[in-house]
């Protein structure tokens, strides 16, 4: 069995956690009443909110504000919000979770792809979107098993570098979303052994939601589909009824 390779062991740079947490919560969405739900419950929860109402705005408020998250509505007039994160991502590496109502698995890899974190699907309860955000504001700096992750790793043709960002396969570069990085290191990780989706969300995702397991399954579909299509092996397979396990067949 191949094994999983630290190359190089930089520690990730410190952020500033009272800046940090001063930064607005930017909602893209045209339904007013969507809009005050979310804001309430994202202001008990003690976050400033700024608004837009399609998706060019929001794209230039996401641009221009520097917001420390983004709930984005896909169905946006102007710009949709598949095309909004695209843009958003090329330029920034803010936390996107995408608003749908659309529920077939193509259309979340879609969303995720485009370089969305997470998504919830409408109707939602502003409860678990909460519970989302506060999930994902966690993983700016996540901590693996109580350890740092290394910030380079290999793995056969695969060499991932959190501090560059970057993901290759055979030297091929892939695009590859934080999200998806994380999760990706960890597997790499955890080489050989079977992770279940509880272990997978509270180490990389945050546990803070037990209707996760889907954004899970989303997420290592979509890493790998892109592993394969590089590289035409499988690194990522599922252990029926106990989770994932990453390694050659």
């Amino acid at each position: 069995m191949a094994q999983a390779h630290v190359v190089a062991g930089r520690p990730m740079a410190d952020s500033n956690p009272s800046t940090e947490s001063q930064r607005p919560i930017l909602i893209v969405e045209d339904d007013p009443d969507t809009v005050r739900l979310v804001r309430l419950y994202l202001e008990r929860d003690g976050h400033s909110v700024i608004e837009a109402g399609d998706g060019i705005d929001g794209l230039q408020l996401a641009l221009t504000r520097s917001p420390r998250l983004v709930v984005l509505d896909i169905m946006l007039p102007g710009m949709d919000g598949i095309a909004v994160c695209e843009k958003l991502r090329a330029e920034s590496d803010v936390p996107i979770i995408m608003l749908t109502a659309r529920v077939d698995e193509s259309d979340r890899l879609t969303g995720l792809d485009s370089g969305a974190d997470d998504y919830v699907t409408k109707p939602f309860s502003p409860r678990e979107l909460a519970a989302r955000i506060r999930a994902v504001l966690r993983r700016a700096a996540p901590k693996l098993d109580d350890e740092e992750a290394p910030t380079v790793q290999a793995f056969g043709p695969i060499e991932l570098d959190m501090g560059a960002g970057s993901v290759k396969v055979a030297g091929e570069m892939l695009r590859f979303t934080a999200t998806e990085m994380r999760l990706l290191s960890y597997l790499m990780l955890n080489n050989g052994q079977i992770l279940s989706r509880d272990r997978i969300i509270e180490k990389v995702l945050g546990f803070d939601y037990d209707g996760m397991d889907r954004t899970v399954d989303t997420h290592i579909s979509n890493i790998r589909r892109k592993l394969e299509k590089s590289s035409g092996r499988r690194f990522v397979h599922t252990v029926y009824g106990m989770g994932y396990r990453f390694g050659d067949a």
